[in-house]
C-alpha cells in the first residue's frame, strides 16, 4: 500500500493536525494511500532517548532516527510539520511537564560532575535546538507562494504599517572581530578525518572534537567571535539606543543556533545588566542562574539566593531598567520583555515582522515605537538594514502589487551553519583553536581569549552540486531571473562562488538570468525588482534561507506559514514542510484561554497536495493523482471564498476552516470526470458536508469562548486534544461514510 508519513510535532501545528488528519485519512483511504504518524515532537524525542529510565508503557521509538535512514531512500514521502527548536529553558520546562506526568526522566545537568552526568546532558543536547531539521533535510529546499496564495494576497491584502522618512528605526552589528570578518575556508582534496583542538598560551592542549569525519571537495569552515568585541559592541549600541530615545531590541537564533547564539544572548542580558552582574555575577553563577537563559530564568531563580542577595539582585535589575534604555516588549501586559526569554525574538520571524509594522516595536507602555535592531554578527545584518532604508525612503510594500521571491536553499545533509552545533566552543582561556588534517597539519588556526566563541561548520559538495542544479531548474521552468546571494569578500562564499560557477557550466543556462550578488547588493536588486511587481528567485546557503523564506512571504504575504515548502530528497523521495511555526505559542495560549485556534493550516494543505502528487508519479497511482489535482483546486476556492481562520473568538477558526477545506475538496472529487467510482463516492460526502454546513459550522462555533484543559503543552493528553479538536459530530458522521 502506498504511504505518506505525516510528522507529530507540538504546538499550534500538533493541535491543527488532530483536526486535519482524520479528514485525510478518510479521502487518502479512497486512494489506497495509507497515512502513517512518526512522533519527532520535543516530548517524544525526550522520553526516545531515555527509554532506561522509563518504564515499558513510557517508551517509545526514536521515529526521528527512523525517519533520517528514510529520507536517505527513494521511497520517502515525509510530510513535516513545524517543531519546536528548544532553548534550555524549554528543554528543562519539557522535563519538568514530563516529570510531573510520571516519567522518571533526570534533571537537565547545567554543569555536570560525573560520568553519568555528562551522559545525561549529552542525551538532553540531542534534543535541544534545530535537531530535527539536519536529520531530515536530505535534499535543498524549493520554497515559494503558489499563485493561489499570490492571487490571496493581492485580493485580501493583509496590513502594513505606514513607514516615514524620519524613522528612527536601525540595524546594529558589529563592524569586526565577529563571525563573518573572522571566516577562514579550505576545500579538502581528499576523504579523511580532521580534529580540533585548542593549544593554551600555557602550552595546554585539550581535544575539542577528536573525530570530525570529511569528503573530498568538501568545504571547512573556522571562525570565532571575540567576547572582548562583543562585549564593546553591545555598550555601543546600548548608549545608541539611548541617545535615540529608541526601543532596544536583540535579535539571534537562540533556537536553531543552540550553542552560539544562547552565549550571545547571555552577553546582551549582562551589558543590559552591567552592574548586577559585576556586583552579583558570582553568586548568580553559583546558584546556577545563567544569563544565557535569559532574565526569566534569573528571576525564577531568585529564591536560591540568600535574603540580602535577592534584595540586591532585584534593586540592580530596576536600576538597570531605569538606566539603560527603553526595551523591546515580547508581551507589555506581563512585563516580559526582549531579554526574558532566549527563544522568544527569533531573529528571522522577529525583524521581518517590525519591518511589516512601520519598523516599530512595543514597548512596555503597549505602544509603537522606533527601534534599534542589534544582530550582532554581521554576516547577513545588512539585508534588514537595507530592507529599512528603502521603506524608509519609499514608504511600506504594496502586498497588492508586490512580486514574489522564491528561494532555492542550500539545506541538504546538514550544509553550513546548521551543522556546527557540535562543533562549537565558548573557550576557557587565551590560545590557539586548530583544525587539523589527517597528518596532523594545522588547516585553519584562530587566536583566541577567554569567553570567545568559536564554531566549525561544514559543507559537503554533493548538496552544493543538487543546489545549482536546482536554481537553474526553477529559473528556467518559471523564466524567472535568479540571484545567488554570495558575499566575495567572505571566505565561505569565496569558496562557493568557486563551485557555483564550475557546476553551472554543467547545464544549459542559455537564455537564463543567473547572478552572483553579496547579500546587501542582492536585496537592492530584489527589492527593486519586487516593488515594481517582478518576481526574482533568491539562491542562498542555509541560515540566509531561513531568513529570506521569512522576510519576503512575511512582507507579501503577512505569514511564511503560507509558503509551499518542496524539498526533492537527493536519494529521490520527497520531503514536504508545511510552513513556519514562530507563532504557534501565542496560537496555544489562546486556545487553552478560549477555546480558538487561530493557526493557519494552509501550508498543510499545499504540502499535502504535492506530497500526493509525488507518490502518483512514484507509484503509478492515478487516484493520488486526483486527489492532488483536486485538493489544489479546491485551496484555490478555500483562498477565494476567505476560509482563513479569524483571528477572534467566536468566528471561524482554525477547526472551521479545515471543514471548508474538505468541503470544497469533497465537491471537486465529486464533480471530477477522471474516475466515475471515486466520484461516487464523493458524491454522498459532498451532499452530506454541503446540506449540513449550518450545523457543523454551528457545532464548531459552540465551544469557543471558554477555557480548554489539554493536560499539558509539550505532551497534551492524546485523547483530550482529540476532544477538543474534533467537536462536530455532524462533521466526523460525515467522514465515516468513505471509510464504512
Amino acid at each position: 500500500m502506498a504511504k505518506i508519513i505525516y510528522t507529530h510535532t507540538d504546538e499550534a501545528p500538533m493541535l491543527a493536525t488532530h483536526s486535519f488528519l482524520p479528514i485525510v485519512e478518510a479521502y487518502a483511504s479512497t486512494a489506497g494511500v495509507e497515512i502513517e504518524t512518526r512522533d519527532i515532537s520535543l516530548a517524544g524525542r525526550i522520553i526516545s532517548l531515555f527509554g532506561d529510565y522509563l518504564t515499558a508503557e513510557q517508551q517509545l521509538p526514536d521515529a526521528l532516527a527512523e525517519l533520517g535512514a528514510l529520507a536517505k531512500s527513494p521511497d520517502a514521502n515525509i510530510i513535516k510539520l513545524p517543531n519546536i527548536s528548544a532553548s534550555i529553558p524549554q528543554l528543562k520546562a519539557a522535563i519538568a511537564e514530563l516529570q510531573a506526568a510520571g516519567y522518571a526522566l533526570p534533571d537537565y545537568p547545567d554543569n555536570p560532575s560525573s560520568d553519568e552526568e555528562t551522559d545525561i546532558r549529552a542525551r538532553f543536547d540531542k534534543v535541544k535546538g534545530s535537531a530535527v531539521n539536519p536529520v531530515l533535510r536530505e535534499g535543498n529546499s524549493d520554497r515559494r507562494a503558489p499563485l493561489s496564495v499570490k492571487n490571496y494576497a493581492r485580493k485580501y491584502p493583509h496590513s502594513m504599517g505606514a513607514w516615514t522618512a524620519d524613522s528612527k528605526t536601525n540595524v546594529a552589528t558589529m563592524a569586526e572581530d565577529d563571525f563573518r570578518a573572522n571566516e577562514k575556508s579550505v576545500v579538502i582534496d581528499f576523504d579523511q578525518t580532521l580534529s580540533i583542538r585548542f593549544v593554551g598560551e600555557d602550552g595546554e592542549v585539550k581535544v575539542l572534537k577528536k573525530a570530525l569525519p570529511v569528503l573530498k571537495d568538501e568545504i571547512i569552515d573556522g571562525t570565532v567571535m571575540h567576547a572582548a568585541s562583543l562585549a564593546a559592541f553591545l555598550k555601543d549600541a546600548l548608549a545608541r539606543a539611548k541617545a535615540d530615545d529608541v526601543l532596544f531590541s536583540a535579535h539571534l537564533k537562540a533556537t536553531m543556533m543552540k550553542v552560539s547564539d544562547p552565549i550571545i544572548f547571555g552577553h546582551v542580558v549582562k551589558a543590559y545588566f552591567s552592574e548586577l552582574f559585576e556586583t552579583y555575577g558570582e553568586q548568580l553563577e553559583a546558584a546556577g542562574l545563567s544569563a544565557n537563559n535569559g532574565l526569566a530564568a534569573i528571576l525564577g531563580g531568585l529564591d536560591e539566593l540568600s535574603d540580602d542577595v535577592r534584595a540586591g539582585v532585584e534593586a540592580l535589575i530596576a536600576k538597570g531598567y531605569e538606566d539603560g534604555p527603553a526595551l523591546a516588549m515580547v508581551d507589555s501586559s506581563k512585563g516580559i520583555t526582549n531579554l526574558h526569554v532566549p527563544s522568544d525574538v527569533i531573529v528571522d520571524a522577529s525583524m521581518p515582522a517590525m519591518i511589516r509594522t512601520s519598523g516599530h516595536m512595543w514597548g512596555a507602555d503597549d505602544q509603537e515605537h522606533d527601534t534599534l535592531a542589534v544582530l550582532p554578527d554581521s554576516s547577513y545584518a545588512g539585508v534588514f538594514q537595507v530592507v529599512i532604508e528603502d521603506c524608509r525612503a519609499n514608504g511600506a510594500f504594496d502586498p497588492t502589487t508586490m512580486g514574489t521571491v522564491p528561494n532555492v536553499g542550500l539545506m541538504a545533509q546538514a550544509a553550513e551553519e546548521y551543522g556546527s552545533h557540535d562543533k562549537t566552543f565558548e573557550i576557557k582561556a587565551a590560545g590557539h583553536v586548530q583544525i587539523l588534517d589527517a597528518a596532523g597539519g594545522v588547516l585553519i588556526e584562530h587566536q583566541v581569549f577567554e569567553g570567545d566563541i568559536w564554531r566549525a561548520c561544514q559543507t559537503k559538495d554533493v548538496p552544493v552540486r543538487d543546489w545549482v542544479k536546482l536554481a537553474v531548474n526553477r529559473a528556467r521552468a518559471s523564466a524567472t531571473p535568479a540571484v545567488f546571494w554570495l558575499d566575495e569578500s567572505r571566505s565561505h562564499d569565496t569558496v562557493l562562488i568557486g563551485k557555483v560557477n564550475e557546476y553551472l557550466a554543467d547545464h544549459d543556462t542559455e537564455g537564463l538570468t543567473i547572478k552572483i550578488l553579496s547579500p546587501i547588493e542582492a536585496t537592492k536588486f530584489t527589492i527593486e525588482r519586487l516593488r515594481r511587481g517582478e518576481d526574482t528567485i533568491s539562491v542562498s546557503g542555509n541560515v540566509l534561507r531561513d531568513y529570506l523564506t521569512d522576510l519576503f512571504p512575511i512582507l507579501e504575504l503577512g505569514t511564511s506559514a503560507k509558503m509551499l515548502s518542496i524539498v526533492p530528497l537527493i536519494a529521490g523521495g520527497g520531503l514536504f514542510e508545511t510552513g513556519a511555526g514562530g507563532s504557534a505559542p501565542k496560537h496555544v495560549s489562546q486556545l487553552v484561554s478560549e477555546n480558538h485556534l487561530r493557526w493557519d493550516s494552509l501550508g498543510e494543505f499545499l504540502a499535502l497536495a504535492v506530497s500526493f502528487e509525488h507518490l502518483a508519479n512514484s507509484s503509478d497511482n492515478k487516484r493520488a493523482q486526483i486527489l492532488a489535482d483536486t485538493l489544489d483546486a479546491a485551496t484555490g476556492t478555500f483562498l477565494l471564498e476567505n476560509k482563513s481562520p479569524k483571528r477572534k473568538v467566536g468566528e471561524l477558526d482554525n477547526r472551521g476552516s479545515h471543514f471548508y477545506l474538505a468541503k470544497f475538496w469533497a465537491e471537486e472529487l465529486a464533480a471530477q470526470t477522471k474516475d466515475a467510482e471515486l466520484a461516487a463516492a464523493f458524491k454522498a460526502v459532498s451532499e452530506a458536508l454541503g446540506s449540513n454546513e449550518e450545523a457543523i459550522v454551528a457545532e464548531l462555533a459552540a465551544v469557543q469562548g471558554s477555557p480548554v484543559d489539554l493536560g499539558g503543552y509539550y505532551r497534551p493528553v492524546e485523547a483530550k486534544v482529540a476532544e477538543t479538536m474534533r467537536p462536530s459530530k455532524t462533521l466526523n458522521t460525515a467522514l465515516e461514510l468513505l471509510t464504512k
